[in-house]
């Protein structure tokens, strides 16, 4: 009998061996150093739109000389190199971890950012417009970024928006409503979070104007704010309590474009690389860093102004992977969207099976720098007609009116193979085209009192954008072959993509509350019995 107990006892004594060597090889494996990237308003045509937009600046033809070449309509000896289709992808496409993720919420198959960022924050669904609470709004909900910190991490929050806007709201703070943004401050010191960076504030002293400023009640809290670049650089490994904003902002407190980018800005990728130094430590740190202003792109339909910003959260990613690389088995980096917006897409019928992203490399700003420029001209100009706006285009966008003798020579240089006469046709602006930019112009000079209030059609055509300008973007996007179904969001799945500790619990299909749960999984960030 003795002989026969002896073998339970050997199962369980090797069992518990297996066990023990499996906790210990769960407990090096913890992410120590977790970064969670959002590209609001990214999806795959976000992410793919910029990565054959990489590839096209190193063709040396427009691709339109390949169409030609293929259906030899080109003539050869010509010196064009021929072109063969690529793609350059960007590094968060290099991942090892990609998986796609459902984004609906609690009350709608289209989510808002609200509702979606406190989906991936909290692992909860909540209705539009709620912030880290139930859908009815009386249950508060905790954040991953919470949790990271009650196990001792040091945690850091990054946006190109303002930092109490839904997404990054959702991770340190619980509100009935998205849009009040002065209480969602107040809340920045109950968090006792390390690292704020980016962008300001849309309600600095409350809704009314006549409460305490916000700066105020951070110093009070003993945060340091900063928001000079003088500052910014100052800011060293070892300090804390840091809220560090960009010295330029925008109308709605959020960091300018990419592309309008100025000398002394501070880029999305240096707020991030600034956040690692000040949350650097031994207990490890958690980092939510949102590139807010693609989404705010993709609602003006401006593919350019979208693809520079997407290019810009790569740069980010960049950072925190090189910092990956110092901590390989100490470290998780998820990249993924919230949701998609404006319904973009690669591919447009002008441009048939084809598209031609490098177009748009001409036009040299966002729409809302276009504004800008059109508001001066109106200005200067009160009786001004489209003509006289042609050159303003032509200078902002590269699209250009040609007239009918100066076109048929073109075509004629074009058909005998001159690739410069081909190019410039294509920047050319067509007779549908310019009937579109009458009728917005017509819509654009006149004052916002004396426009469509409620008028379907109004909406449809340039949704509560400057009608010259969003027609403008749409005519060169076409001619680039990207689309658009909407000024909002859509229902599109998310990508998402991770390197790191976990990273292959990110692939497959999955919905948008379970990004938290692997997260935290990861990062062992679980309340401890």
């Amino acid at each position: 009998m003795r002989e026969i107990n002896k073998k339970p006892r050997a199962v369980l004594s090797a069992l518990v061996l297996v066990l023990l060597l499996a906790g210990m090889g769960a407990a090096e494996n913890r992410a120590k150093y977790i970064f969670v990237f959002i590209g609001d308003g990214t999806s795959i045509p976000q992410r793919n739109a910029a990565e054959l937009y990489l590839a096209s600046r190193n063709n040396p033809k427009d691709l339109e000389l390949a169409i030609l070449r293929a259906e030899n309509k080109f003539p050869r000896g010509n010196g064009v190199t021929d072109f063969k289709p690529s793609i350059q992808r960007m590094l968060m496409s290099s991942f090892p971890g990609q998986g796609f993720s459902s984004t609906y919420s609690a009350n709608s198959l289209i989510t808002d950012s609200s509702s979606s960022g406190t989906a991936i924050a909290t692992g909860h669904k909540t209705r539009d417009g709620v912030v880290g609470m139930d859908p009815t709004a009386t249950e508060r909900y905790v954040s991953m970024a919470k949790m990271a910190r009650d196990k001792g991490m040091k945690v850091g929050i990054i946006s190109t928006v303002s930092i109490e806007h839904a997404t990054p709201a959702s991770f340190y703070a619980c509100s009935p409503h998205r849009d009040f943004y002065y209480e969602i401050a107040l809340q920045i010191p109950e968090s006792r979070f390390n690292f704020f960076g980016g962008g300001g504030f849309r309600q600095p002293k409350g809704a009314k104007n006549d409460q305490k400023h916000i700066f105020d009640v951070l110093k009070e809290a003993e945060y340091t704010v900063c928001d000079t670049r003088e500052g910014f650089d100052k800011i060293k490994a070892g300090d804390d309590k840091i809220l560090a904003i960009n010295p330029v902002l925008d109308d709605d407190a959020a960091l300018p474009y990419a592309i309008d980018r100025s000398e002394g800005d501070i880029t999305f990728a240096e707020f991030v690389a600034k956040g690692i130094e000040v949350l650097d430590n031994p207990g490890g740190f958690f980092m939510m860093a949102e590139c807010g202003k693609v989404d705010w792109a993709c609602h003006a339909n401006d593919a350019v102004a979208t693809v520079n910003d997407v290019l810009t959260l790569d740069d980010a990613v960049e950072v925190a992977y090189e910092f990956y690389k110092k901590h390989p088995d100490e470290t998780l980096i998820v990249v993924t969207g919230d949701h998609e917006t404006g319904g973009m897409t690669v591919g447009f019928a002008g441009t048939h099976y084809d598209a031609f992203l490098k177009k748009l490399g001409t036009q040299k700003g966002s729409y809302i720098a276009f504004n800008t420029e059109f508001a001066a001209f109106k200005k200067t100009n009160p009786n001004a007609e489209l003509e006289d706006a042609l050159p303003l285009v032509e200078s902002f966008f590269g699209l250009k009116r040609y007239g009918k003798e100066e076109t048929e020579k073109l075509s004629e240089r074009a058909k005998a193979g001159d690739a410069e006469a081909y190019e410039t046709l294509g920047m050319a602006l067509k007779d549908y085209e310019m009937a579109d930019l009458e009728e917005a112009f017509a819509m654009s000079v006149k004052d916002r009192a004396e426009r469509p209030a409620d008028d379907d059609v109004y909406y449809i055509s340039y949704g509560t954008y400057e009608p010259f300008t969003v027609t403008l973007t749409h005519i060169l996007n076409h001619k680039a072959g990207i689309g658009w179904t909407t000024y909002a969001h859509t229902g599109l799945p998310t990508p998402v993509s991770a390197v790191g500790v976990g990273q292959e619990q990110f692939n497959g299909y999955y919905d948008n509350t379970d990004i938290f749960r692997k997260v935290v999984a990861a990062g062992h960030l679980e309340k401890s019995n």
